[in-house]
C-alpha cells in the first residue's frame, strides 16, 4: 500500500487524517509544525508526538520530498533546483535573494497548456498537473536546503524564504485544486507563515478561476497582460481568445473589492518592435484610465526584459527602449518597475523556465500554424 504524503494536506485535511487514525486536532498541529517550520521527514525524531502515534504513521504516511535532479547557483546568489515529478517529466523552482527579502518562485504545472509566445516553457507543451503534495514539496525542499547551506537570516525568525511566488512552470488557475490547499499551508502560522501580501499567484487571464481565488483565498495578485489590445494579445496569450482585455479587466476590478493589496500588478514582457513603443505605453494608460473599459483600474506595470530563446523568434527590447517606455507610464502617474533581471547564467531568469515535459498537446504542431506576428503587431508604431 502506499504511504499517504503528509505534504498533500493543508491542517484542516491533516486533522482529518489524524481523526481517521483516532488522534486529536493538536496531534496535526503538531505534525504540521514539525513537517513545515522545521523540515523534519523523519517521524522518530518528532519528540512531542506520543511514540504511539509515531508508530502509526511511521506504517502508513510518510513526507515525501521530490528527487532533485540538479542545483545550480548563479553568481547572483540565485538558486535553481530541477525537481522529478515522474513519468519522464522534472519542474524547476528558484530562489531569489534580496538584501529584504528571499523569493522563491514555485511551478504549478508539469509543462503549461496557455502557450505565451514569449514563453520558455509553454513552448515545451503540457503533460499534467502537479499535485498540492508536489506543489509544496518545492518549498519544503528549498527552506530545508538553504537553512543547512547556513542561509538563515539573523533574528527570532529564521526563515530564509519570506515570500512565495506562484510564477514557475505552469499556470496556477488552472490547477485550482491542488493550488489553494497550498496557498493555505504557505499561509498558515503554523507551517510558513506568509502574509497575504508576501504570496502572489500569477495568471494569464483565467477570469472565472480568478472570481473563485477572490472568494476562496484573496493573495495578491499579478497578471500577464503584455499588450494593450486585443488584437496583439490574441497573438501573445492566446487564452485571450477565450477572455479578452474587457473581461479580464473587470475580473480585476472585482478582485480588488477582497484582495490584500489595493492594486493589481499587471507583468509586461518587453518585446522588440512588437509591444514596446511609446503608442503602446500610452494604449495601457488609457487602457487602465477612467475612460477605460471598467474605469479607473488601480495597478502597477513590471516591465519585464524578455529572455531569448531559440523557437520564440523574438528579441528583447532595448535597454534604452524599456526606459522610454516606463517613463511614459510613471508620466501618466502609473507606478512602473523594470524587472533586475536575476540567474540568467543559469537560466533561471523569467520566462526561462522549462524543466523537462513530456508533451500531451501537440504544442509544435500548434506552434507551427500560429505562424509569425502580423507585420501591423510587429511593426513599431510611431513615437509622440
Amino acid at each position: 500500500m502506499t504511504a499517504v504524503n503528509l505534504l498533500d494536506f493543508d491542517l484542516d485535511g491533516l486533522a482529518a487524517y489524524c481523526d481517521s487514525l483516532g488522534e486529536k486536532r493538536f496531534r496535526a498541529v503538531q505534525l504540521m509544525r514539525w513537517v513545515h517550520q522545521r523540515g523534519e521527514a523523519d517521524f522518530d525524531r518528532m519528540s512531542d508526538l506520543a511514540k504511539s502515534l509515531r508508530a502509526k504513521l511511521a506504517g502508513v504516511a510518510e513526507v515525501r520530498p521530490l528527487p532533485v535532479i540538479s542545483e545550480h547557483r548563479s553568481a547572483d546568489g540565485t538558486v535553481k533546483w530541477l525537481f522529478d515529478v515522474g513519468a519522464g517529466n522534472a519542474v524547476e523552482a528558484v530562489f531569489i535573494p534580496e538584501d529584504d527579502r528571499g523569493t522563491l518562485c514555485v511551478s504549478s504545472q508539469a509543462g503549461c497548456a496557455v502557450g505565451c509566445r514569449f514563453c520558455s516553457t509553454g513552448h515545451q507543451g503540457f503533460s499534467r498537473n502537479l499535485t498540492t503534495g508536489e506543489i509544496l514539496a518545492q518549498l519544503w525542499h528549498a527552506e530545508r536546503s538553504l537553512r543547512r547551506a547556513g542561509a538563515a537570516r539573523p533574528g527570532p525568525d529564521p526563515r530564509v524564504i519570506t515570500n512565495v511566488v506562484m510564477m514557475g512552470m505552469g499556470e496556477p488557475l488552472q490547477n485550482y485544486a491542488a493550488l489553494v490547499p497550498a496557498l493555505r499551508v504557505m499561509l498558515d502560522d503554523h507551517a510558513y507563515g506568509l502574509s497575504r501580501r508576501r504570496l502572489t499567484v500569477s495568471t494569464s487571464g483565467i477570469v472565472p478561476m480568478m472570481d473563485r481565488l477572490r472568494e476562496d483565498l484573496p493573495v495578491a495578485l499579478a497578471v500577464s497582460l503584455h499588450a494593450p489590445d486585443d488584437a496583439l494579445r490574441d497573438q501573445l496569450v492566446p487564452i485571450n481568445r477565450k477572455y479578452p482585455l474587457a473581461e479580464l479587466l473587470a475580473a480585476c476590478q472585482r478582485y480588488l473589492e477582497r484582495a490584500p493589496r489595493d492594486f493589481i500588478t499587471f507583468e509586461y514582457c518587453m518585446l522588440d518592435g512588437v509591444n514596446d513603443s511609446d503608442a503602446h505605453a500610452r494604449a495601457l494608460l488609457a487602457l487602465v484610465s477612467a475612460r477605460g473599459p471598467v474605469g479607473r483600474l488601480p495597478c502597477k506595470f513590471n516591465l519585464i526584459p524578455f529572455n531569448p530563446f531559440p523557437q520564440s523568434g523574438l528579441r528583447r527590447s532595448p535597454n534604452e527602449r524599456v526606459q522610454a517606455f516606463a517613463q511614459v507610464l510613471m508620466d501618466g502617474g502609473i507606478v512602473t518597475t523594470v524587472r533586475r533581471t536575476r540567474g540568467d547564467d543559469i537560466d533561471a531568469a523569467c520566462g526561462q523556465l522549462a524543466g523537462e515535459v513530456q508533451d500531451r498537446t501537440r504544442v509544435q504542431e500548434r506552434l507551427l500554424v500560429r505562424g509569425p506576428l502580423p507585420r501591423a503587431a510587429a511593426a513599431r508604431a510611431p513615437n509622440a
